[in-house]
């Protein structure tokens, strides 16, 4: 039970403490009115069942007048449940959303990588609902079907023993029924997770492959996986509630089985003189209100094992283990790797890579695609750790360093721009959250995209949409330049920036590229030879291994692995496409 609320509150179950005393009080209050009309009843038929005594009229207004009364206090406690059950239900989820997504980004990228995109998409949205509901409605509800049973059955023991003994003798057998379908609720329950799961990653599939869909005609029905996808969760969905509500009603039917016992037994005892009316109405009246609450948990008791389910998926991730590292960055821009290996699921990408690249210089990684040049990159950003080596700052080993500390080290500018759906002048204000309108446009300048943006209908404010789609993708790069100028990091990786551009934007975007490199440290990746001509030195790459370095003009003079791609490139420049 512990386990189940630790989860299910996102590691915090001290924040459910008020919201489930306050549904107690609710709980409590509702069952004074029931009390005060026992009273008046016992007071009406103490008056019927003793002729010639007078009966107290007295006591009948002023339990009248304190039962008026009540309503409004009745009023304000279930107010005051609902507020504190709902406002923490929604609260937590918001919390415990924002603190999946920054343990998200803290997470390496090799995590990411190796979860499907639907299964986070689901635990984000879908999981989290499940659990918010479970907060609001489901934990109220199973913190009166836990007490309130205790409460009558003491309570109403003191009146009559075998009264209370028939209205709870048949709970025990419901509860084992309950706890008997445990297995099956388990099973069912995790084949509709991988089914929703599974219908996510798909939907996520076919709308971002809507271009190639549209292409090759697999539009609509045709489209198979989407329709199988959703066919199974609709499968499952069906086994899930099909299943498991007529072993809830089952369960139900069994435990009010017990009222039903209770009004034979208090018919028989009322008519042998040892039950008096009004107790026997006072226990018809309470024992609807103490089954009430059992009841509802029962109904929605496969939602409560579901959303078990989904915290667990959740906590799962909570609980993940971030990079280590607790010092902060050294200030120079030295990079140096150490006899680095490196391998995505058990593939070698890089073996036993050494060199050394010099603060505030440029250097050029190239080599045939799958060599590692970006992996290089990512190493350098501690995307990944290394299994093998060292990667150094300023001779420090980068696992020392916080990986957070690290990063406002460096800015990276990508072939592929992720813009978001937002303003461009916020797009550009994410390479410095605290910068000023006058500091956003100084580096849009430098960038070469203040002037397209100045004809754009709102500037700045004028929203790009997701992913940057109303922009060019060579307005995209320039934007993407301008954050890193606004970060104005020591150390720069630009991963091929202009390799997908046309000759116009590749010369705007060159001259943004020297505006942000100037006196940094430079790692630049291009399958454009001519691009890093003049860089101060050039590792070429060749199945995960340095295979040559130095300047252009040294590399040349080796007629190796580089000469050789030089060549190949020059004598592509004159290709043109003809009709044979």
């Amino acid at each position: 039970m512990n386990k189940f609320f630790y989860n299910i509150s996102s590691g915090n179950p001290g924040e459910l403490i008020i919201p489930s005393l306050a549904s107690f009080l609710d709980g409590l209050c509702k069952i004074i009115p029931a009390a005060l009309i026992f009273d008046v009843f016992n007071t009406m038929y103490l008056s019927f069942a003793n002729p010639g005594t007078l009966m107290d009229t007295a006591r009948l207004w002023i339990v009248s007048a304190v039962l008026i009364a009540w309503m409004p206090v009745q009023y304000l406690a279930s107010g005051l449940a609902y507020s504190k059950t709902f406002t923490a239900a929604y609260a937590a989820s918001a919390r415990g959303r924002i603190a999946l997504a920054e343990q998200l980004r803290k997470l390496p990228l090799g995590f990411l990588g190796s979860r499907d995109p639907g299964d986070l998409t689901t635990m984000m949205l879908s999981d989290y609902a499940t659990v918010e509901t479970t907060i609001s409605h489901y934990v109220p509800q199973m913190i009166s079907a836990l007490a309130f049973p205790v409460i009558a059955l003491l309570g109403l023991s003191f009146m009559n023993w075998q009264m209370a003994l028939a209205m709870f003798i048949a709970l025990p057998f419901s509860l084992l029924i309950v706890w008997l379908s445990n297995g099956l609720q388990l099973r069912l329950s995790q084949k509709h997770i991988e089914a929703k799961v599974d219908s996510a990653s798909r939907l996520q599939e076919y709308l971002l492959g809507m271009r190639e869909i549209k292409s090759h005609n697999l539009s609509g029905e045709r489209f198979e996986r989407l329709r199988e996808a959703f066919a199974r969760l609709m499968r499952e969905s069906i086994k899930l509630e099909g299943m498991m509500g007529p072993v809830m009603m089952v369960a139900i039917a069994i435990m009010r089985s017990g009222l039903t016992l209770m009004v034979f037994l208090g018919a028989y005892l009322l008519a042998g003189g040892e039950l008096t009316l009004p107790v026997f109405l006072l226990f018809l009246i309470l024992g609807n209100r103490v089954f009430e609450p059992m009841t509802a948990v029962l109904i929605n008791y496969a939602e409560i094992r579901y959303s078990v389910l989904s915290a667990e998926r959740i906590m799962q991730i909570r609980h993940e283990k971030l990079l280590p590292g607790e010092n902060e960055a050294p200030a120079g821009g030295s990079i140096g790797f150490d006899k680095v290996t490196f391998a995505y699921d058990n593939t070698d990408v890089l073996k036993e890579v050494s060199f050394i690249i010099p603060p505030r210089s440029i250097t050029a990684l190239v080599g045939p695609s799958g060599s590692g040049k970006s992996t290089i990159t990512r190493l350098i950003a501690r995307f990944w750790d290394v299994q093998q080596g060292r990667v150094l700052l300023d001779g420090r080993d980068i696992k020392e360093i916080d990986p957070e500390n690290l990063l406002t080290r460096i800015s990276m500018v990508f072939q592929d721009v992720y813009l978001f759906k937002d303003s461009i002048g916020n797009n550009i204000r994410v390479g410095k959250m605290s910068a000023s309108q006058e500091e956003i446009e100084w580096a849009a300048k430098q960038a070469r995209c203040h002037d397209f943006i100045m004809n754009l209908p709102q500037g700045y404010d004028t929203p790009v949409g997701e992913g940057g789609c109303t922009l060019s993708g060579g307005e995209k790069q320039r934007v993407s330049i301008a954050r890193a100028l606004l970060k104005d990091a020591p150390i720069v990786l630009l991963d091929e920036a202009t390799a997908s551009l046309d000759p116009e934007n590749e010369s705007q975007v060159q001259q943004a590229i020297n505006a942000l490199v100037s006196d940094k440290t430079v790692v630049i990746i291009a399958h454009r030879l001519r691009t890093v001509r003049k860089a101060d030195n050039i590792i070429v790459l060749n199945q995960g291994r340095v295979v040559e370095q130095g300047t252009h003009e040294q590399l040349l003079a080796r007629t190796g692995l580089y000469n050789r791609l030089w060549t190949l490139q020059q004598e592509s420049a004159g290709w043109s496409m003809k009709a044979s």
